[in-house]
């Protein structure tokens, strides 16, 4: 029998036995609940609620998506999770030159409170957990979404989400970045001190290694950068005064849920032991919430497929299964046609129906960690363990995360992977099926959903109409407290908020902070 590589290196024995079983595995598993939390976060898991449901959505205009998003309540999602477009990701109007012919189309466009309004309409925001995918300008949003549910009698205290609020990896995987580090780190310091204090039930980051996935890493890569990224965030937040357990307990993850199911599973009980560990002894974590790695899931869009865009079901049904046999907490899976467009209502609704199955027609909710003990999956634990602990200490070697970051590290490493893989899909060697195996001749027709390209000039209709309407004069002296804020010490949510309050935009909010902090250009060093 041939052996066979795992995606991060490790060869996969053909029959594994009791002597590949870790030494001291009962101490390595210890019970669900609790240290070190490989078997999982919480003693019952999913016996007795399931993880929580949710679909990525947002398109076009705001009213558009909360249309979606009343679909998705009703077809049985238990939370929400927002796209938003390119131009509100990177804190632009969209009646800016630079958002021309990206307004609407990989997100939801969102220039302000107005919007904001439109797009939580007739939502119970005290009763819906809502996870924002908004980095750079993540305080920003949320700060609008705060400002909503106030509008509706919803104190920040009922307030039950997660923004992802994760600049770091846009430096190394994705690019949505606005701001220097140093004054990134800043906003997400603030964030956490914000939270506490007014919306102590929201998740005020979801560090991420999706996106470095999706660009290249392996599992080994995405759990080790991450981790080290957190690093960072809890280091900074420190620095800033913050005790580790009065915001610790509030952190949260994003990870990928590949095809390649054992080690998918296994990369999670990894991390969860790793993160346990990293907390306690860097950091004198006590507070249990502090040690817990909880981590949102999505099936891995880059395995994606624009041939055969059917198969794409099951990939994402097995992707969805190791995300649940590794613990999540929360998941999204892909729509099958997200490879071709954004998603039709259909088969958004499909992508939800494969999460209901696993939860209400299997068993997988009956026990907690199936798989522990299995000689497999615990070699394969430890290995990605061992591999992720070694990359972190490289990362550590520069000084931090940032300074890693700085000399490019972490993108040359995920780099070289991604190439490594391109090479094996074009040789034949990693079996993509319907592309370079099992392929056919001619595709059915697919009419993909369409984002209307008038949706630009109506958003910005609607801010030269929110311009004339307002306070001028009191948005003015709004953003110049905002800027001498940023020019201080002091947090710059509050000014921000009122900012937002006084109907400030979002590319108003986050240019306030460039005239002071300046914007990140990828030639200059940090």
């Amino acid at each position: 029998m041939r052996d066979r590589s795992a995606e991060s290196g490790f060869p996969i024995k053909p029959v594994y036995d009791e002597a590949d079983l870790p030494s001291g595995l009962p101490e390595r598993l210890g019970a669900p609940g609790t240290w070190p939390y490989t078997r999982g976060v919480y003693p019952t898991m999913y016996t007795t609620r399931p993880w929580t449901m949710r679909q990525y959505a947002g398109f076009g205009t705001a009213t558009e998506s909360n249309a979606r998003y009343h679909a998705l309540l009703a077809a049985g999602t238990m939370g929400l999770s927002v796209a938003f477009d390119l131009p509100t990701q990177m804190g632009y109007d969209s009646d800016e030159p630079i958002a021309h012919g990206e307004v609407g189309k990989v997100g939801v466009a969102i220039d302000s409170i107005d919007d904001m309004r439109l797009l939580f309409h007739g939502i119970p925001l005290d009763r819906v957990s809502t996870s924002m995918t908004i980095n750079a300008p993540g305080s920003v949003l949320l700060l609008l979404y705060q400002l909503v549910a106030e509008e509706n009698g919803i104190p920040g205290s009922m307030l039950n989400g997660t923004i992802q609020n994760d600049i770091l990896k846009e430096y190394i995987a994705r690019g949505t970045y606005i701001f220097p580090p140093k004054p990134s780190l800043r906003l997400v310091a603030d964030t956490f001190a914000y939270c506490r204090k007014e919306t102590p039930k929201w998740n005020t980051i979801s560090i991420s290694g999706y996106h470095m996935a999706e660009a290249g890493a392996t599992p080994v890569q995405e759990v080790a950068f991450t981790l080290a990224n957190g690093v960072e965030y809890v280091r900074a937040a420190i620095a800033a005064g913050l005790a580790v357990d009065d915001f610790a307990p509030r952190l949260s993850f994003f990870f990928v849920a590949r095809t390649t199911l054992l080690e998918e599973v296994a990369k999670f009980r990894a991390a969860r032991k790793l993160w346990a560990a990293l907390m306690r002894d860097e950091f004198g974590a006590t507070d249990p919430k502090s040690l817990m790695l909880r981590f949102h899931t999505q099936t891995a869009g880059v395995q994606l497929t624009a041939q055969q865009p059917e198969v794409n079901l099951v990939r994402v049904a097995v992707q969805a299964l190791g995300a649940v046999l590794g613990g999540t907490q929360s998941l999204h899976t892909n729509s099958y046609d997200e490879a071709i467009a954004l998603p039709t209502e259909k088969a958004a609704r499909l992508a939800l129906r494969t999460q209901q199955v696993l939860a209400y027609e299997t068993d997988l909710t009956a026990t907690v960690d199936p798989f522990a003990g299995s000689y497999v999956v615990e070699a394969m634990t430890d290995e990605i363990e061992r591999g992720a602990r070694e990359l972190i200490d490289r990362v550590f070697a520069f000084g931090s995360s940032v300074a890693a970051i700085e000399a490019g590290f972490q993108k040359r490493e995920i780099e070289s992977s991604a190439y490594r893989t391109a090479q094996e899909i074009d040789a034949g060697d990693r079996v993509v099926v319907g592309v370079n195996r099992f392929a056919t001749d001619t595709d059915e027709p697919y009419e993909p959903l369409r984002v209307d390209p008038s949706i630009e000039a109506a958003q910005a209709a609607r801010l030269e109409r929110l311009r004339a309407d307002r306070d001028g004069d009191a948005v003015t002296s709004a953003l110049s407290s905002l800027r001498d804020a940023a020019a201080g010490t002091v947090s710059v949510l509050y000014p921000m908020r009122e900012a937002l309050r006084a109907r400030a935009t979002v590319g108003e909010v986050c240019h306030a902070l460039r005239d002071v902090w300046g914007t990140y250009r990828p030639s200059e060093t940090f």
